[in-house]
């Protein structure tokens, strides 16, 4: 399914079952007034079908549920082609990762219901909703057989009708990063859930980082091979430096938050001026392989590479490790880079850093908070009306450098002290 149909199918068949599955609830609490009373925290899955970038940004959350329960008894729900990021993570056991597939409409029904089938005989007592305001995790949630459930509720507020599923019903706060709610939602799991809105306490901040990760050794074979190959370089020390990588998602899914192509190959013709040993790499999915593949050669044919279609999610972090600098739209691969200390700039237009910033002090946000940004939020499906995006056009490749610049000569002094 893609990402369109999925939305719809959340909007108009998500508010028909929450409102079925609520006066259900309802009926079980009058039939059985013992079901108010909720069992202690047990065991804890967190839901999260979506988003790649956002598991990233729960590794706090997870580790606090790990802290309280022990990590045999945290379990993790997404969609199956998202489950490498949970496994890079590493903070549930790979067993405690239940998957459906959402390539088809029919192949997620069959998954879901034995996912379903999988939660219930794990008895799992409290599930944490992580997404922002879709029905579908709370709906699983429900399903999961979980008494205790928690995750947004609109109270007063205009939003997505979920229904009286929540048992544990946060607020929605604008002004805390996606990490710092995610802690929210499972400190939440041990309040009372009478205290509304959850949470009375003060979020955690910093947000908690994610671990570096540590390359497996057929991995890292696998990506230096590739980059003997596509550089011709023979030995380790005489990788080109500095080596740029590139996302620029030339073909994104949601094309109000894309810096154009332009841009990119402005840069790249820039950055190679100035360091001429240097080299490009683009990254980008299989179907994005002729569309890299142009803006490499737009930018030097003979220094710039594209590597799309070639790399697993895994051995693209792992490339992150290799590589100096990192350009990336605010996506996915700009929170993978959190694992690992590549520096960067990651440029946010339609949606707001102050919520999705990526947790790494290396990494420079670039953003223009024009009037009308940000124009996606929990509140819209990232439906915006934008066929314009300025905010990201009015970036200009030179600003782009000139904080490139200064990583390069910060990285340079930095080693020059070791």
């Amino acid at each position: 399914m893609n990402s369109r149909l999925e939305r719809f199918i959340d909007r108009r068949l998500g508010v028909v079952i929450c409102f079925f599955l609520t006066i259900v609830e309802k009926i079980c609490r009058i039939l059985r007034p013992d079901a108010a009373t909720l069992p202690p925290v047990k065991r804890v899955i967190f839901i999260k079908p979506v988003e790649q970038g956002a598991i990233i940004l729960a590794y706090g959350a997870v580790m606090r549920a790990v802290e309280q329960v022990g990590r045999e008894n945290v379990f993790f729900f997404v969609f199956q082609k998202n489950r490498e990021i949970v496994e890079i993570l590493n903070v549930v056991p790979e067993e405690n990762v239940i998957t459906a597939r959402d390539s088809s409409f029919p192949a997620f029904c069959v998954d879901m219901i034995a996912a379903i089938i999988r939660m219930r005989r794990l008895r799992i007592d409290t599930a944490v909703d992580l997404e922002i305001f879709a029905r579908i995790s709370i709906i699983i949630a429900w399903l999961s057989g979980a008494r205790r459930r928690v995750g947004l509720h609109r109270f007063n507020m205009e939003g997505p009708y979920r229904g009286g599923l929540v048992t544990h019903r946060v607020q929605f706060n604008p002004y805390l990063h996606t990490a710092q709610a995610f802690d929210v939602f499972v400190r939440a799991a041990f309040a009372a859930p009478r205290e509304a809105p959850l949470l009375k306490e003060t979020p955690q901040s910093p947000p908690c980082t994610p671990p570096r990760l540590i390359p497996d050794g057929d991995t890292a074979e696998q990506v230096d091979g590739l980059l003997k190959k596509t550089l011709s370089f023979e030995a380790p020390g005489q990788k080109p430096y500095p080596l740029f990588l590139f996302n620029p998602k030339c073909q994104d899914e949601l094309p109000s938050r894309k810096w154009p192509d332009a841009r990119y190959v402005e840069l790249g013709r820039r950055l190679l001026d100035t360091w001429p040993e240097g080299r490009i790499l683009i990254t980008g999915l299989d179907h994005e392989r002729g569309l890299c593949q142009n803006m490499a050669k737009s930018i030097d044919a003979a220094r710039a590479f594209s590597l799309a279609g070639k790399l697993t999610l895994r051995s693209l972090v792992v490339l992150m490790t290799r590589c100096d600098i990192l350009v990336s739209s605010d996506s996915g691969p700009a929170h993978f880079a959190a694992l690992t200390d590549i520096a960067g700039v990651v440029l946010f237009g339609p949606e707001t850093p102050l919520l999705y910033s990526p947790l790494s002090e290396r990494l420079r946000v670039m953003y223009l908070g024009l009037a009308c940004s940000p124009c996606y939020s929990p509140m819209n499906y990232r439906l915006s009306p934008c066929s314009d995006n300025r905010c990201l056009q009015d970036i200009s490749a030179d600003a782009v450098y000139s904080v490139i610049q200064g990583l390069l000569e910060r990285s340079g002094s930095e080693n020059s002290r070791r």
